[in-house]
């Protein structure tokens, strides 16, 4: 999901001490700046060391998330990878697809839930976490995805609160969810890597991710939820490793 403005960008060769960085990376203005000039967004991202002239392996994480979600995954892969740069230039998008995505998520129902905890009175970080969980599981009866949801529970100022901003995202989730419909496609290798028990790719929208991606390839990680790098994390890798080869 290229809007989403925090990534990891990993380097094809050597290994050595990781940082955290912020970059800045233009975006077009809103509707409501009266056609002004692009302004520069903060690109926060952390770079895994490697030879600065090699073109780079970047993770964009999705919605919910941080750069920390594919931290041990972009480790593991600097350590077992050394690729011929020349022949990396190609796009994998895991289990999302160019159409639009409302119906089969429960989105909704999650931001919902977390903007209905109240944390004010917690004492602790843990506390707060316990009470989230609990308010939570109501809604969302996954352990793994609530424990996901509850990363972004942080303190600031003596308060515990989300770091996501619910109410921009209970404003614009259907925009988000949204694609847009384009005509120009792009021609490099992409691989369409999708979760077996998850919605979100499902095969109906195969013709539109061939008209927009020709040289998609589509592949399937059998008992893998939404969350594809976290459920199957060694069947993820063998599959990424196997496309950029």
């Amino acid at each position: 999901m290229l809007r989403w403005t925090r990534a990891w960008t990993l380097p094809y060769r050597g290994i050595g001490p990781s940082s955290s960085s912020f970059s800045r990376l233009p975006i077009a203005p809103s509707s409501s700046q009266g056609g002004t000039e692009p302004r520069p967004v903060p690109l926060s991202y952390k770079l895994l060391d490697g030879e600065a002239a090699s073109p780079p392996l970047v993770f964009l994480h999705g919605l919910f998330g941080s750069k920390a979600n594919f931290n041990s995954i972009a480790k593991a892969l600097a350590q077992q990878t050394g690729r011929r740069p020349e022949l990396v230039e190609r796009l994998i998008a895991v289990d999302i697809s160019p159409v639009e995505t409302t119906s089969s998520s429960n989105f909704p129902n999650y931001v919902a839930a977390m903007r209905a905890v109240d944390m004010a009175n917690e004492a602790s970080l843990s506390s707060a976490r316990k009470l989230a969980d609990e308010r939570l599981r109501s809604v969302i009866r996954s352990a793994s995805m609530r424990q996901f949801l509850l990363t972004n529970l942080v303190e600031v100022d003596g308060r515990f609160m989300w770091r996501l901003n619910l109410d921009a995202l209970a404003q614009h989730l259907d925009k988000i969810l949204d694609f847009p419909a384009r005509q120009e496609t792009y021609s490099g290798p992409t691989l369409f890597l999708r979760g077996g028990n998850s919605q979100f790719l499902p095969p109906s929208h195969y013709p539109e991710i061939r008209r927009l991606f020709p040289r998609a390839q589509m592949q399937t990680v059998p008992n893998a939820s939404h969350w594809v790098h976290s459920d199957r994390p060694q069947d993820f890798m063998a599959a990424v490793q196997g496309f950029l080869a």
